[in-house]
């Protein structure tokens, strides 16, 4: 099945389930070749996890087509922040006060405001990125300051090998807690978990690239 015919089947097996969330088609390790009938489709979100990547592959796609959103859906450093701003619409994994420092200068510096997902290690694991719960409430206070950061929601990848279920509820209890609208939960193997526990967002890639 070719990867636009993949998409549309979840996009119709996603609406069954809830309408308005909105599909971020992973395209990290893609070429455009792999992933060029679906921006024909019509389709407008997009994410990658790699700024660098992100620029080969997106700077003259997005300079043709101004309405894709890119979405950076990976880990970000600080010194990578100049180039995200320039290029990026959405980005997933904010999760520091100096990082979100960082972005608040450049978005000043470029004259753009690009939307945010605060990445929470929800599981509390070592090797994940990822703010702890613990100190959520002064990332998003920060995040609120002026200038402010335009924070939609949170995010969070669950840990592995065990059911995603409850930790999917644990964010949405804490996006509830600070009124944010959107929820970034749910990628190719617990997508529908995610939007059955109020995720808005949720990022494909292998159920759409590696089914045909």
């Amino acid at each position: 099945m070719s990867p636009e015919n993949c998409l549309q089947k979840i996009k119709n097996e996603i609406e069954i389930l809830k309408k308005g969330i909105t599909i971020v088609v992973v395209t990290k390790n893609r070429v455009l070749e792999d992933f060029e009938s679906i921006i024909v489709s019509g389709h407008l979100h997009f994410g990658e996890n790699r700024v660098q990547e992100a620029i080969k592959k997106w700077v003259d796609i997005k300079s043709k087509n101004s309405k894709i959103n890119l979405h950076l859906v990976g880990i970000l450093q600080r010194n990578k922040a100049k180039d995200t701003v320039r290029l990026f619409d959405y980005v997933h994994s904010l999760d520091s006060i100096k990082l979100a420092e960082t972005l608040k200068n450049e978005e000043l510096k470029q004259n753009k405001k690009l939307r945010y997902f605060v990445q929470v290690n929800i599981g509390d694991e070592v090797q994940k990125g990822g703010v702890k719960i613990t100190n959520l409430f002064d990332l998003v206070s920060y995040c609120k300051m002026k200038p402010s950061l335009d924070v939609c929601g949170l995010m969070c990848i669950p840990p592995q090998k065990v059911s995603p279920e409850d930790f999917f509820k644990k964010l949405k209890d804490l996006n509830d807690q600070y009124n944010l609208k959107d929820l970034s939960m749910g990628m190719s193997d617990d997508y529908s978990v995610a939007i059955a526990n109020g995720s808005t967002f949720v990022r494909i890639g292998s159920a759409i690239f590696d089914n045909n």
